[in-house]
């Protein structure tokens, strides 16, 4: 598939092509070029939101049931296009196949849940007058932004999607997507299929350098920029936003801690629970368990638990039927982690290496072995750090309490799992942990419930999304006060 895969822009309902490409590299394979993706101006992304701009009044005007039918004919094909668009992200991005595959699945999946909160979209709230206090009554209703700007990261950018896209579109606003700028293609694709079925200009894809990219935030018709990815570039986009106070939800890294009580339950199943939760992706997942506290009891069991599966892991190209685990995507990502583990053994800690290093193409792809940290000094940077990639501190604890002081001693705060046989423990050590979102003997990205409002604390981000909650984010209140003569009467005597 090396070569054959170009995207272009799509804006205002047209597909739009750009002299420049960019061509699109394959972590696993050194040289290789998955694909090009068009390369937008300025005047590209500026086109972008004029076009959004040119179509909200009419997809507004809509009521959220008319919206929500032509989101859902909008996911035709969707389906039928999963085992293309799969391979295309897998080669992009480096994960295995399936990963890539379940990428748009969950797109589809938040995008018909999303669609479930029709008719809550504008119900209204009605605050009666108040006899001798207020004269007034009072409907709170609800109104899209306008404009609103979705960029998403590498890691899982097309489910990443479904947590915020049809949440914007079925409020009332239209939007524009950026994709990945190192795996645009899969991306870009889906993104255009649907909006071809939308409304000219309801939905626009624009890719190029981030250079490019400004007027996806600092142009004064974007209304509200939704970002995920790392905490320095939601700093950055927030710098942005602030000029023309443009609203911004952020979903940023995490430093996630998962707890593993004295009565733990460690049988096969929760094991692998645990595994996935650290290892998915090779360790790139926002929501990934980045640090693993363990009652010294268990931190035997634990480690030979969690060696046991990484014996098993199998480091190859993401396509290979066998592969288990693929590369990191970028060199400089490589980098980091290969010093993660360099500064561990270093310091003295206990450094567990697992798998075999590919040859032959795959030769000086961005792989690392993937590895446990045993026991490590509080201070290593495995252990501050977002690793992002696979390798986990495992830290004994003697006290719950312990426990919890360490796991909320950090800058982030995502989410967080607590493993207890114990219903009454885990209800009160969860509510102590400072993130967005707790799990209790489970953890991960694929145990989320595209239900519930996901978001951080602390560094970790600004605001909310899924859920009703995730729709209220991309619109706004308006307060109108009707005068009521009676009570008005009562409090004039």
């Amino acid at each position: 598939m090396s070569n054959s895969v170009t995207t272009p822009l799509y804006i205002g309902g047209k597909v739009r092509q750009t002299p420049e490409k960019m061509a699109i590299a394959d972590p696993a394979k050194p040289g290789v070029v998955v694909g090009y993706a068009a390369s937008a101006t300025p005047q590209d992304v500026s086109d972008a939101v004029a076009a959004a701009k040119a179509a909200y009044p009419a997809w507004a005007a809509l009521t959220p049931q008319a919206r929500a039918e032509k989101m859902l004919a909008a996911l035709a094909g969707l389906a039928e296009n999963r085992d293309e668009d799969a391979a295309i992200l897998s080669q992009e991005n480096g994960k295995i196949r399936f990963e890539a595959w379940v990428d748009s699945l969950v797109l589809e999946l938040r995008w018909k849940l999303a669609l479930g909160h029709a008719d809550e979209v504008n119900a209204a709230k009605v605050l009666p007058p108040v006899k001798g206090a207020i004269p007034v009554q009072t409907t709170v209703t609800y109104q899209p932004l306008g404009v609103v700007s979705i960029i998403v990261p590498f890691n899982w950018p097309v489910a990443i999607l479904g947590a915020s896209l049809p949440h914007a579109l079925l409020a009332g606003n239209t939007v524009i997507v950026k994709p990945p700028l190192t795996a645009p293609l899969a991306t870009t694709r889906i993104v255009q299929r649907i909006a071809e079925q939308l409304p000219p200009g309801v939905l626009n894809v624009v890719t190029g350098p981030d250079a490019n990219m400004a007027a996806l935030i600092r142009n004064p018709d974007v209304a509200k920029v939704c970002f995920t990815g790392s905490v320095n570039g939601g700093k950055k986009i927030m710098e942005l936003a602030s000029g023309s106070l443009t609203r911004v939800t952020l979903e940023l890294g995490g430093n996630d801690a998962a707890i593993v009580l004295k009565d733990a339950i460690l049988d096969d199943v929760h094991l692998d629970r645990l595994y996935a939760a650290i290892y998915d992706t090779t360790g790139q997942i926002c929501m990934n368990a980045k640090r693993l506290f363990v009652h010294k009891s268990r931190v035997d069991e634990v480690v030979k638990g969690l060696s046991a599966r990484l014996e098993k892991v199998k480091l190859g190209y993401g396509l290979d039927k066998d592969t288990t685990m693929g590369p990191l995507h970028s060199p400089a990502q490589k980098a980091f982690v290969e010093s993660l583990i360099k500064e561990a053994k270093e310091s003295g800690a206990q450094v567990l290496e697992f798998g075999e290093l590919p040859g032959g193409d795959m030769r000086g792809g961005n792989f690392v072995r993937p590895a446990i940290v045993v026991n490590p000094k509080l201070n290593l940077r495995v252990v501050t750090e977002e690793q992002f990639g696979p390798v986990i501190p495992v830290i004994p604890f003697e006290t719950e309490e312990e426990a919890i002081r360490m796991a909320n001693d950090t800058w982030a705060g995502l989410s967080g799992s607590v493993w207890t046989a114990d219903t009454e423990t885990a209800n009160r050590v969860g509510s102590q942990l400072v993130c967005g979102y707790v799990w209790v003997n489970d953890h991960g990205a694929t145990r989320l419930d595209l239900r519930a409002p996901f978001g951080g604390m602390k560094a970790s981000g600004i605001g909310r999304e899924q859920g009703i909650e995730g729709i209220r984010a991309f619109q706004d209140t308006r307060s109108i006060a009707h005068l009521d003569a009676a009570t008005l009467a009562t409090m004039a005597h």
